[in-house]
């Protein structure tokens, strides 16, 4: 007989806090402040979690969002269930509350990005209630990874060639990289940031919801500005996530003159280093390319991600569960953008 299920809105930090701590995904897009990011930069927001008795077996961070062809709920990265638990019957219990919330608050459709691996038994799970692959995805569906507990004469070792040698040469060249705990240093990272997004023509964050987001993570000692500086000058910039013992590298940038793009491997070693001071366990350099997509608008940077070593983790297609028929509107403006963007 599957197990039963109490679903409940939670309004406890540190409840949801220590249910994470105890699975450590590999991700921090369910911690509270990022649901706290969201909140306060404009999106509503509901935390619930399933029980199973007095045991919390899973969380799930909804986020509405407002859209002119439909609003819908995003569940990013989650929801985070425990192990112990019968996967399929909680993962229904706790979306079957997200689905009514969706139809609540007048949304289209309900989208949730799932950390769980791709397997057939995962998404079968939610094929079971009605979901069917997004047209798109929201967060990195397969992240790259690498062991941070190894030694560092170890980690070289296990680097492209290549990157050893950008990073010896970089550091010799008297490029310094720097960190920062200070949110006004956005005025440093901005500049970078931008010229990278124009360049490489993604779609930019807003100015004032980066600086929330390292606001909210540095307030807990979890976010770090790294600057690789060459002659008084940032080249290279990464806004570094540290969350659950593991490393993210969330947000970054290079500038393409003064060998910006070789600076990065210098301040990319410095992170890995920091993480090894910090006890860390997992650098997720998050978001990769198919290998079978060479043209992928991604390929350069997995391939600078891939040359520190490591391994890829492949994370479940975006799931979309269809509530209203604005959902197909949706459904076709996201395929049409996809294609354009060679993605």
């Amino acid at each position: 007989m599957p197990a039963e299920y109490e679903i409940k809105n939670i309004d406890d930090r540190e409840l949801w806090e220590d249910f994470l701590g105890m699975q450590k995904p590999h991700s921090f897009l369910q911690s509270w402040s990022w649901g706290e990011m969201n909140a306060q930069t404009g999106s509503e927001i509901f935390r619930i979690g399933a029980w199973r008795g007095n045991a919390l077996a899973a969380i799930a961070l909804l986020i509405k969002i407002p859209a002119r062809r439909g609003s819908f709920i995003l569940v990013p990265h989650g929801p985070v269930t425990a192990q112990s638990e019968d996967q399929g019957a909680v993962t229904r219990a706790i979306l079957a509350r997200a689905a009514a919330i969706a139809t609540i608050e007048g949304c289209a459709f309900l989208r949730v990005c799932p950390i769980a691996q791709d397997r057939s038994e995962n998404s079968a799970i939610y094929a079971s209630i009605g979901f069917r692959g997004a047209p798109i995805h929201v967060h990195p569906e397969i992240a790259w990874m690498l062991d941070v507990t190894k030694s560092e004469e170890q980690l070289l070792k296990e680097m492209r060639k290549t990157t050893r040698y950008l990073i010896k040469k970089t550091a010799e060249s008297g490029v310094e990289v720097v960190q920062s705990t200070d949110p006004n240093d956005i005025e440093l990272f901005w500049p970078v940031y931008e010229a990278t997004a124009q360049r490489q023509q993604f779609t930019a964050f807003k100015k004032a919801d980066l600086k929330k987001e390292f606001e909210l993570f540095a307030a807990d000692n979890g976010a770090f500005f790294f600057f690789g500086k060459h002659e008084g000058n940032v080249l290279a910039a990464a806004i570094i996530i540290f969350y659950n013992g593991q490393v993210f590298y969330h947000h970054s940038g290079s500038l393409s003159s003064g060998d910006g793009s070789n600076v990065s491997y210098l301040l990319q070693w410095r992170v890995i280093q920091e993480a090894k001071r910090r006890g860390c366990t997992l650098y997720n350099f998050w978001g990769i390319s198919p290998e079978n997509k060479p043209k992928h608008p991604w390929a350069g940077l997995s391939q600078f991600k891939k040359g520190f070593g490591g391994f890829a983790e492949h994370y479940l297609h975006a799931q979309d569960l269809p509530i209203t028929k604005k959902y197909w509107i949706n459904y076709l403006v996201e395929t049409t953008r996809r294609i354009k963007r060679g993605f």
